[in-house]
């Protein structure tokens, strides 16, 4: 698949996803970044807000698998990953796979579960693999997780481990809907026989595929590389912030800025590109110091304030 077919084939997956989901073509963007450029997203944002309607029909316009799993206080890893259940016809144990098994996986409100639990998704996320009993199994490829998570003020709620949110490649926010968009809310609604809104699979999972293989082919040129790692170095001189963005994260926002080229259509990253998808790549990885924390320092204007004090090279 060459650059211009995978342009085509993500935006034929964003309209179909934005003709039967109430959201910002921005925020579809981004979850898209998620599966072109091999990484998850984590979603922020109140419950009632559509996030599963949209996970579910991402999944349907790429053609790929889903599975949804409710993370709850009393989730056990077993209940994720699956667990081996003994079948008294064969006289032996055999694997019950867990709802981890799918090409896209719904983690709804994962922050409603203990960190242990949070953690049986590492492993999945990083290697694309879970071990169950010392057994080593691949997960369905490609794998591709969408968590959401309730603000941490909320009630009943556990702050995600470092590590697990170090593992996605963007954080974002659905948001609520606009006045037009709220009110064609309720058109929907006005015939309770009427389903949710579904879409036709526009991609097989062989394209996805290729799709994810595709931004290995764009070009970064080295100021651009030199102005990536830049902005990742100077999150960790900040005095708010206690721990800056890591060199995982680094790779992520280069990552991310060739996916980014891809789905606008170019074949090569522009510093535009970068900054774009700077504040959603890099703002979840820092971690602020305990003044900043209770002074409610924002994250996202960290990165905003890191991108206008870093020269932006000159494009020849």
């Amino acid at each position: 698949m060459n650059g211009t077919q995978a342009t085509a084939d993500c935006e034929a997956v964003l309209e179909a996803v934005g003709d039967a989901v109430i959201c910002d073509r921005a925020f579809l963007e981004e979850l898209l970044l998620g599966v072109v450029g091999r990484g998850h997203v984590l979603v922020e944002d109140v419950p009632g807000t559509g996030k599963t309607l949209t996970a579910r029909t991402v999944a349907s316009a790429l053609g790929l698998s889903f599975s949804r799993i409710q993370f709850t206080p009393d989730l056990l890893p077993s209940d994720v990953t699956g667990t081996h259940i003994f079948n008294e016809q064969d006289r032996e144990f055999e694997f019950s796979a867990g709802p981890i098994f799918a090409n896209i996986v719904l983690a709804d409100e994962i922050n409603r579960a203990p960190p242990k639990t949070q953690a049986a998704l590492l492993e999945a996320m990083e290697e694309g693999q879970v071990t169950v009993d010392g057994e080593t199994r691949p997960l369905p490829d490609p794998f591709f997780v969408i968590a959401t998570q309730n603000p941490v003020e909320q009630e009943g709620t556990f702050p995600l481990p470092e590590a697990q949110v170090d593992r996605f490649l963007v954080k974002t926010a659905m948001g609520y809907p606009d006045a037009d968009g709220e009110v064609e809310l309720l058109r929907r609604r006005a015939n309770r026989e009427t389903g949710s809104p579904s879409v036709d699979p526009v991609l097989e999972p062989e394209q996805v595929a290729q799709l994810r293989r595709v931004p290995e082919t764009v070009r970064v040129d080295d100021d651009l590389l030199e102005y990536i790692a830049t902005l990742a170095r100077e999150t960790r001189t900040d005095g708010r912030v206690e721990t800056g963005v890591s060199p995982r994260g680094t790779q992520r926002l280069f990552e991310a800025a060739r996916a980014y080229a891809v789905v606008t259509g170019r074949e090569y990253v522009t510093p535009d590109d970068i900054k774009r998808v700077a504040k959603p790549v890099l703002a979840h990885r820092l971690v602020l110091t305990p003044d900043a924390t209770v002074n409610d320092a924002n994250k996202g204007r960290i990165v905003e304030r890191v991108l206008e004090s870093v020269p932006v090279p000159t494009i020849d």
